[in-house]
């Protein structure tokens, strides 16, 4: 795979997507930072719907960073219990809260390297984060990522560090804060793999 080739390709699924539906609205796409970051780590292996759904419900029982840092877990858990994970997502986010409000005075790190030592934060969801609210140049790899890089040639690697180096490669700089973005929108379009597939096909992608 060639540089050239894989751009023209990312550039044809992100007309797919924009004529489709351009205003499709993914998990991190929040407002105000804090809720960015929050979502984007209850988003891990949640259907963005989902996600969306119950942090409107979260924030509007915990309208700041300070409120969701005094909140009982247990309450937590019981609103976010249709993510998958919950139990564990409650905790992280509490004590990510806490540590944002007593650490940075409720301002949000802007290095992936700050972000990834609070509860819950990976790379991808730092990255997914950093996008979102700074543009940074950052891949943020998740499911959609990891499966139609495979699908789109882009990479053969599985782990999802090696695939974000592999499209670093590829991919100039300044297109890296779009590949996520662009590829979650078509995997939420085109919701199963076979779907994904028929289309990319069909259009002459792969």
């Amino acid at each position: 795979m060639n540089s050239k080739l894989a751009l023209q390709q990312l550039k044809k699924i992100k007309r797919l997507v924009d004529v489709k539906d351009k205003d499709l609205r993914l998990a991190a796409e929040w407002a105000e930072p804090w809720k960015s970051l929050i979502s984007t780590i209850l988003s891990s292996q949640t259907k963005d719907e989902t996600t969306i759904k119950i942090s409107d419900i979260l924030y509007k029982k915990y309208p700041t960073l300070k409120r969701l840092a005094g909140a009982e877990l247990s309450e937590i858990k019981r609103i976010i219990r249709p993510v998958n994970f919950y139990k564990t997502k409650a905790k992280h986010i509490l004590l990510t809260s806490k540590i944002l409000i007593d650490r940075y005075k409720g301002k949000i790190p802007k290095t992936r390297e700050e972000l990834m030592e609070l509860p819950g934060v990976g790379r991808k969801v730092a990255n997914v984060y950093l996008v979102h609210v700074h543009k940074a140049p950052a891949i943020g790899v998740d499911t959609h990522v990891t499966y139609l890089s495979s699908i789109l040639g882009w990479t053969k690697n599985k782990a999802q560090e090696k695939i974000e180096k592999d499209l670093e490669a590829l991919f100039p700089k300044k297109y890296w804060n779009s590949i996520n973005y662009t590829l979650v929108r078509f995997g939420r379009l085109y919701s199963t793999r076979k779907k994904q597939v028929e289309k990319l096909k069909q259009e002459g992608i792969i």
